[in-house]
């Protein structure tokens, strides 16, 4: 029996022990998170001589096909650090991003491609996995919503199937922009605005397949919630995360993550914390937050930081082990950091 299983078929003998971050202190060192996604910790992960490769805000990661590990950061001596699981690095490239925010993993027919977006140059790219640069983005001036491009700040990609991708213009117009495999614009939805139906620090995106219907994740940041939209932008539900400014969703098979870069709002700096949500939208764990708890209605009380783990942690990277790691924004330039599931 392995040691996940274990601790979950004991947990009704153990259960005021699953929640306390000092299980398995012996041999392990503290446990954070609830119920039965609870981590260790690995601070040392991926840290490298900061003269040769400087990070700036490590701001997302992904993993791709070969198990490797990918960071983004806008340092532009090196955009891209490329580990391996163990945190030892495999690569690195891009000098070209100052701005570099967002990065998305595609495959097309079995080759992989990133999609990285640029908050100072306004623009987005489409790369190879080395950093060649296949298609550029610019501001959609012809779709009549910008009157320059500095209104366009994209913070994120999502890509469909199909190669069709949406652009979320989290620090701009606030608008999701839907694009052609070729770049062709194909229409927008969202926007700033007072209604649910519009959004406010649209910073991340992702496509949902868990359901029946694949439908479009979408951060509204402001608004402490994720908003599900339709694959042609209807608004179809909204979850709320009281006190969790959330960055970008993340998913892996049934569970959603993200980062939360403050809590209970932006204006509290260096609060921030990682939420899990399992398949029915329930929050099942808080990495350095309050234990989430639903009064009898159901509603999910207002979360917050509740260790010092992270000042402002970006995203979250879940491998194929399950095992999360976290980059930071304006958090002294810290390398990502590493959780193991346990």
């Amino acid at each position: 029996m392995n040691r996940r299983k274990f601790v979950k078929n004991t947990a009704g003998l153990t259960a005021g022990l699953l929640i306390t971050r000092d299980l398995f202190a012996i041999d392990k060192g503290p446990v954070y998170g609830h119920n039965d996604m609870r981590y260790t910790l690995d601070m040392s992960w991926g840290q490298l001589d900061s003269a040769k490769y400087p990070v700036k805000d490590c701001h997302e990661m992904v993993q791709d096909k070969k198990g490797r590990i990918i960071l983004l950061t806008n340092e532009t001596k090196n955009n891209v650090l490329i580990y391996n699981k163990s945190g030892k690095l495999l690569e690195s490239w891009g000098n070209e991003f100052p701005g570099g925010h967002g990065l998305t993993l595609a495959d097309e027919n079995g080759t992989q491609f990133l999609y990285i977006t640029d908050t100072e140059k306004h623009q987005v790219y489409k790369t190879t996995m080395s950093g060649k640069i296949l298609m550029t983005i610019d501001v959609p001036m012809d779709a009549g919503i910008y009157k320059n491009a500095k209104e366009f700040v994209p913070t994120e990609v999502a890509v469909d199937r199909n190669g069709d991708f949406f652009v979320a213009d989290g620090y701009g117009a606030q608008y999701i922009l839907h694009y052609d495999a070729s770049g062709k614009l194909k229409g927008h939805f969202g926007g700033r605005g007072a209604g649910d139906e519009y959004l406010d620090n649209a910073h991340g995106i992702v496509i949902d397949r868990r359901y029946a219907q694949p439908s479009l994740l979408v951060t509204d940041r402001t608004r402490n919630c994720f908003k599900r939209f339709s694959m042609d932008g209807k608004l179809q539900e909204i979850i709320n995360l009281p006190g969790a400014c959330v960055c970008r969703p993340v998913i892996k098979n049934d569970n959603l993550y993200a980062a939360v870069l403050r809590s209970p709002s932006l204006a509290n700096a260096g609060s921030g914390f990682v939420t899990i949500l399992n398949k029915e939208n329930k929050v099942v764990s808080n990495i350095g937050g309050t234990e989430p708890i639903y009064n009898k209605d159901a509603q999910l009380q207002t979360m917050t930081q509740a260790e010092k783990i992270f000042v402002h942690p970006h995203d979250v990277c879940v491998d194929d082990d399950e095992n999360l790691y976290v980059a930071q924004w304006a958090s002294g330039k810290v390398y990502p950091y590493k959780f193991k599931r346990v």
